[in-house]
Parts: C-alpha cells; structure tokens; sequence
C-alpha cells in the first residue's frame, strides 16, 4: 500500500477488479472519452459473465465489442494491442456456440491446483507426492464417511448426542388459571382459529380471555356431532384443553445451538443470549377496559 501497488492478484481477482471497481475508481480521473471507452469494456466483461444472457441480445454485444476496440485503437497507443485484446471480439460468437462463461471458467481448476501443489514434499517426485496424498486423503474420507454412524469409543459425543440423551426435566403441576392464560395465548396465535376469534369478538371484548376456551371447546364439539364437517386434525388437537402436568426442561437445542433457563445460566461461565418471540395478543387497561387494543408483545 506504501507504494500504491496491487500484487498477488489472482485471474479471479483481475476480472472482480475490471467489471465492478474499475469504472467507480476512473470516474473524474481519465478524460471523458478515455474514460467512458474503458468502461464500455468493463460492462461488456460483466455482462457476458453473468449467470444468464439472452441470445437474442448475443449479437448487440458483438456490435458493442467492436465499438469499443474501434474507441481502444482511437485513443490507447499500438503497443497496448496483442492477441488477447483480439479475442474479446470472439467472446459473444463462443457463448453463442459453448453457453455460458461460468460455466467453462478455470477458476476452480486453479484452486484445486493450490491443493494439489500442497501435497507435494519431494520436490524430486511431485507427481509421486501428489498421487500418494490424494489417495490418502480419498481412503480417510471413506472410512470417515462409513464409520459415520459407528459408535466411537474414547471419544466424546457431540452436542447433539448430548442434547438428545439429556434427560433433566421435571412436573410441575399447574393452577387451572394459568392453564386457561396459556391455552388462550396459543389459541389467540394460531391461524386456524381466527375465524372462531371472529365469531366470539363480543363474548371476547366483554369477558376477555376467560371463557373463550371453553365456548371454542363446546363449539368444536357441536361441529364434530355433525356426519359431514371439515373440521381439521389440528382444530380437534387445539379444542381439548392441555394436560395438568407442564415438563419443565434445563434446555434445549435447536440448529445445532443449546439453550439454557436463566437459573442454569446463573451457575455457567458461559452465558447464552436466550430466545425472544414476538408475537400479537389483546391488551386491557383494567378488566372493565371497554377498548381492549390488540398490539405486539416480547
């Protein structure tokens, strides 16, 4: 950076430089006509490496290209021209004959060849060195992948081992108040029960969340006496009210992540950032709020 110079750059690097911020670093440095020739060049670089191209439009970029080499030869001297600018006038006839550049691109193969220039110890015997260590590194994978569901002996199991063999619950039972308050609150946020909650907006307003439960329970009940109803496996589920009994768990883990209670956290060195849920509920001032405002909660 002292002396204002770019090294070590790799093809890849060059082309992410000449279509993205190159036309951003010349603005208001090159003259007007130098520089919007080299920026004709460097969209006409970033459209034909773009996942998709229409073909209708192959032969506007062919006619763009040789515009623009015509501006090239106009204001750049003979020595800058050689083959490979040549070429650029070849690149929409080759797409319209072979696909797509990405497609066909070495970037990959150059990176393997990385990997492949790694393996090599004996500067005598690359080739040797190359194959020795490949076919180390395939037997490794197999055996990795076949002894994927063995039992390891001596090792210690993963989170997830842990998380699924944990079994540190624990009942506790519940006052029927609470319960009515939970089963409203899951009832209130499930989608399926919202033309219920329509129905019963009165009795709603005027006694809140009491006897919803049980007036959505007896109204399931009557639709299910009926021989043809659609009522769903999930509505019948969400009718009957949970049971007495609420396992408390330590934790629980959820996209390969764990998480702990607070009070478990307390006694951790560790501490863990906890779960936030929001979500819609009916919020009352009083219980002889007449407006009760629905309104988003944590």
């Amino acid at each position: 950076m002292k002396d204002l110079k770019l090294i070590n750059l790799k093809s890849h690097d060059c082309h992410t430089l000449m279509q993205q911020l190159l036309p951003v670093a010349i603005r208001g440095v090159l003259p007007k006509e130098v520089r919007n020739t080299i920026i004709r060049l460097c969209y006409f670089f970033n459209s034909i490496c773009s996942k998709i191209i229409d073909p209708s439009k192959l032969q506007q970029l062919q006619d763009e290209v040789v515009v623009t080499l015509c501006l090239l030869e106009k204001y750049f001297p003979p020595a800058f021209f050689d083959v490979m600018v040549h070429l650029t006038v070849h690149l929409p006839r080759e797409i319209k004959f072979c696909g797509l550049v990405w497609l066909r691109w070495m970037y990959s193969m150059e990176r393997y060849m990385k990997i492949l220039k790694m393996y090599v110890r004996n500067r005598h015997r690359p080739e040797g060195c190359i194959i020795e260590c490949y076919i180390v590194e395939e037997a490794v994978e197999f055996c990795s992948e076949y002894l994927a569901n063995a039992r390891t002996i001596g090792v210690p199991k993963g989170i997830e081992e842990r998380i699924e063999s944990r079994s540190g619950f624990k009942v506790i039972p519940t006052d029927y108040k609470t319960l009515c308050e939970a089963h409203y609150y899951v009832l209130q946020n499930t989608t399926v029960v919202d033309p219920y909650m329509s129905k019963n907006e009165k009795l709603l307003q005027a006694e809140h969340k009491r006897s919803f439960s049980s007036w959505f329970k007896r109204k399931i009940e009557t639709e299910l006496a009926r021989p043809e109803n659609t009522i769903s496996q999930q509505i019948r589920w969400l009718a009957h009210e949970p049971k007495r009994e609420v396992l408390s768990y330590s934790g629980y883990g959820i996209g390969g992540y764990y998480y702990n209670t607070s009070d478990h956290d307390s006694r951790s060195t560790t501490q863990n950032s906890g779960v936030m849920v929001e979500a819609e509920s009916l919020h009352m001032s009083t219980t002889k709020d007449k407006n009760p405002i629905y309104a988003n909660m944590l």
